[in-house]
């Protein structure tokens, strides 16, 4: 893959998953600071490690999914797996500003 196609698909990849949402924040979760690492090898598998706002998140079980979801559609990739880590622990310092203006958090 040459350094234009990665960064074409990169792209991609960070716009679907800024179509993915904690239904309880206004702000999506790539804004929010959960997407940890994003990897993309020769073969276009996609390997994401992503984090929750808090381990006890009534959608633990259901977001990684939604995200496997939302990247597995872009054109090019050839599979996702997402892997839930919690460390280092989220903390507001992640968001992006952008979701500080969403969450009126400045």
């Amino acid at each position: 893959m040459t350094a234009e196609e990665l960064q074409a698909l990169t792209e991609a990849i960070v716009a679907a998953l800024k179509t993915v949402y904690d239904p309880e924040i206004p702000a999506d979760i790539y804004e929010l600071g959960l997407i940890y690492n994003v990897d993309i090898d020769d073969g276009r598998f996609v390997a994401i490690d992503m984090t929750l706002t808090a381990p006890a998140c009534p959608v633990a079980g259901e977001m990684p999914g939604w995200v496997e979801n939302a990247v597995g559609v872009v054109p090019g990739v050839a599979g996702v797996k997402v892997n839930m880590v919690f460390d280092p622990p989220w903390d507001l310092s992640r968001m992006s500003d952008e979701a500080r203006v969403a969450l009126d958090m400045w």
